[in-house]
């Protein structure tokens, strides 16, 4: 597995990125993933370009959520320059107790996936009221 540099310019400075690539043909690369926190509960965002629902494998095993994305090969040779190299992705989370593992929900639209996971009831915030004597 090799990994691949991609420079950033912000601010002018400049930014190594890192990302695992590897060009074996059943190889995966690491989605790139951001996780936000809401009232209800944690959502997850991870980039999946050219996955398809029928190549998405989304699933949850002894608190461990796993995202793999499968793309069919492009059999098309006629490139003569070819910059976007289509992987296949694998990324694994470990969830904590607080997430209601029963009602996770998901969607994928373009190559982006959207997971929702909704805190359990018991772990949810609430207001607390204060008496005063």
């Amino acid at each position: 597995m090799a990994e691949k540099t991609i420079p950033n310019t912000k601010n002018n400075e400049t930014q190594m990125v890192k990302r695992e690539v590897t060009r074996e043909p059943d190889s995966f690369i690491t989605p790139l993933t951001d996780i936000y926190e809401e009232e209800n509960g944690l959502k997850l965002v991870a980039d999946l370009p050219g996955v398809d629902k029928e190549g998405l494998k989304l699933s949850v095993d002894k608190n461990i959520l796993t995202i793999e994305g499968h793309i069919t090969p492009d059999l098309d040779t006629g490139f003569l320059m070819r910059e976007y190299e289509p992987s296949n992705y694998f990324r694994q989370f470990e969830l904590a107790e607080s997430v209601d593992q029963e009602n996770i929900n998901a969607e994928l639209n373009n190559g982006v996936l959207k997971v929702f996971l909704p805190f359990a009831k018991e772990t949810q915030p609430r207001m607390i009221s204060v008496k005063i004597h």
